[in-house]
């Protein structure tokens, strides 16, 4: 039976597939049963952070795993609390850190904070969540109807939980907040919903005008997080000190994690979360060595220097290609191309996997790029290389 046979058999439909059966990765590079090898400018939607195959992070599974990989949560985990620490110091903030095993689950738990907040200190008068529209926050019923995606609420997985609504940009959040609203949730990185990038400015402003109104800000890092935009959390880069953040994908590098950081450290008391699987051995520990490692790469300027060499083969496809593409957009390693003609997103992409490039989307017009942070120069050069190849199939196709 074919892995395709297997897969419609077996497995519930829920993905539109591509069928190549990838056997191995190194770096930033896939290779399929056949041993023909992909640039991954993916790394599984910013998770293989550090690359595939890394040796590192293999022989730290391979270590922790012949001592222990799971006991439970009713004991003290070491590198838990370790991981705790680190992710605390790095991020800058004043906070205390809750582990789950995915985004989603972050961003649960980041409400479910949010709304005893609302309760204890508003006696449960503030519950309301206010996002932006094209924003992505989960798949499980809370946080899909938290999602700023109306095709995200799906009548066949109705009703939803109450008291969550969305905005069409920043400036209409202002006359949404009311006397029932105890969050605002968001991207400052659109990561599904088009890379849509906030101004710096514009977001100040907000926090702002939340901490005036003991508004909590959430902000959503599962993407932008660790790294991927250049500094540790997007929310530094843009100079603010949200309530509440979530980061998950690039911190395991491949191994399943997902946290959320309060500065209200004392809201959950025993019993009010949990998790059976969070914050266990294995993945605290990968997740520590994921951290040293970009730590390392960002202040050794290696990481700044990487992110330069990939905006430069961006912009100079930009440039070749002006009939294709209009604009640049995102920071650091989470970088988009928009596209002139939505239309022809899904053959573009198409036609760079034939060359041997793996591309994500974004939104409706938007080439989505989260390659390894650890890519190589050389990695970079031949993936560009591919585009220009496939962009060149295009025209001739045209």
């Amino acid at each position: 039976m074919s892995l395709k046979e297997l897969d419609k058999k077996y497995v519930l439909n829920t993905y539109n597939r591509n069928y190549v059966n990838f056997v191995k990765g190194e770096s930033a590079t896939l290779f399929d049963e056949n041993m023909k090898n992909y640039i991954d400018f993916g790394s599984g939607i910013g998770v293989v952070s550090v690359g595939h195959g890394n040796k590192i992070i293999a022989k730290t599974i391979y270590e922790q795993a012949e001592r222990i990989t799971h006991i439970s949560n009713l004991f003290a985990i070491e590198p838990q609390s370790l991981l705790a620490k680190k992710v605390v110091e790095l991020s800058g903030y004043d906070m205390a850190c809750f582990f789950g095993n995915s985004g989603a689950e972050a961003n649960e738990a980041a409400i479910k904070i949010a709304r005893k907040y609302g309760q204890r200190k508003y006696n449960g008068k503030r519950y309301k969540v206010i996002t932006l529209e094209n924003s992505f926050h989960g798949r499980t019923i809370t946080t899909s109807k938290a999602t700023g995606q109306v095709k995200v609420h799906k009548k066949d997985f109705a009703p939803y939980p109450e008291g969550f609504s969305f905005n069409q940009n920043i400036e209409k959040i202002y006359k949404s907040v009311d006397d029932e609203t105890v969050a605002v949730m968001m991207e400052l990185i659109q990561g599904e919903g088009g890379l849509m990038t906030f101004e710096i400015e514009e977001v100040q402003k907000l926090a702002r005008f939340l901490k005036s109104k003991d508004i909590l800000l959430i902000i959503d890092e599962v993407q932008t997080g660790v790294y991927r935009t250049g500094e540790f959390l997007a929310s530094n880069f843009y100079n603010i000190e949200p309530d509440i953040i979530t980061i998950a994908k690039g911190i395991g590098g491949g191994v399943p994690i997902g946290i959320v950081m309060s500065k209200h450290k004392e809201i959950f008391e025993p019993g009010d979360h949990g998790s059976t699987f969070g914050g266990n051995y294995l993945s605290c520990q990968v997740s520590l060595k994921v951290c040293e490692i970009l730590e390392k790469h960002k202040n050794t300027g290696v990481l700044k220097s990487t992110s330069d060499y990939f905006s430069l083969s961006l912009l100079n496809i930009l440039n070749d290609y002006d009939d294709v593409f209009d604009k640049i957009l995102g920071f650091g390693l989470m970088k988009g191309l928009r596209l002139k003609n939505e239309n022809i997103l899904e053959s573009v992409i198409k036609t760079l996997f034939e060359e041997g490039v793996i591309v994500l989307k974004s939104g409706k017009n938007v080439l989505r790029f989260l390659p390894p942070l650890t890519i190589t120069n050389k990695e970079i050069k031949e993936g560009f290389r591919r585009i220009e190849i496939a962009l060149k199939r295009i025209k001739n196709e045209d």
